[in-house]
C-alpha cells in the first residue's frame, strides 16, 4: 500500500537499491545491504519504505515466452469508432480481459490504442483477432505489427544519479 503523504526523494543509497533489485529482485537483504554498503537492518527498512511510498510496485518473474509457446509477438494498432465517450472505459474494460494481451497503451497518432500481444503462432493471432480484437467495443480497423526479431527487451528504467 502507498503511503498517503508524499514520497521523500531518492537519495543516493535508495537509488543504489532500486538498481540493485531491479537487476536482481531475488538478492537477499543480507546481500543487498554488502552491495550498497549497509547493515542488514538499515537496507530492509529502506526497502519496506520505498515499497510503501511506491517506489517499488512489485517483484516479477520474466518466463520464456518460447518456452510456454507465446514466441510470436505481434503489436496491434486499434482505431475505435467514437460513437461515446464511453467507448475508452469499455474498450479498456474488455482488454483486461485477455492475458495474451500484455499491454495496451492509448497514444497520440493516427491510431488510439497500441497492444501488445505474445501468442503461439500466426494461427494463434488470426484466431484471436477475429475473434476477440475485432469483436472488443468500438473497434473501427486494426493494424499488425509482427516482430521478426526482438533486438532488446527490457522492463528496466534508468535510474538517475
Amino acid at each position: 500500500m502507498v503511503d498517503k503523504e508524499k514520497p521523500r526523494s531518492l537519495d543516493r543509497i535508495d537509488r543504489n537499491i532500486l538498481r540493485h533489485l531491479q537487476q536482481q529482485a531475488r538478492l537477499s537483504y543480507v546481500e543487498l545491504a554488502d552491495k550498497v554498503g549497509l547493515s542488514t537492518s538499515p537496507c530492509l527498512e529502506r526497502v519496506k519504505r520505498l515499497e510503501r511510498e511506491g517506489w517499488i510496485e512489485g517483484y516479477y518473474t520474466r518466463l520464456s515466452a518460447e518456452r510456454l509457446e507465446a514466441g510470436l509477438l505481434v503489436f496491434a494498432e486499434i482505431s475505435l469508432h467514437y460513437t461515446s465517450g464511453q467507448v475508452f472505459d469499455d474498450f479498456r474494460r474488455e482488454v483486461d480481459k485477455w492475458p495474451q494481451i500484455q499491454e495496451c497503451h492509448l497514444v497520440s497518432g493516427d491510431f488510439d490504442y497500441l497492444l501488445k500481444i505474445r501468442i503461439a503462432d500466426m494461427a494463434a493471432y488470426r484466431e484471436l483477432l477475429g475473434e476477440i480484437i475485432h469483436e472488443l467495443p468500438g473497434v473501427r480497423d486494426s493494424r499488425t505489427l509482427v516482430a521478426m526479431e526482438t533486438v532488446k527487451e527490457s522492463s528496466a528504467i534508468a535510474i538517475a544519479d
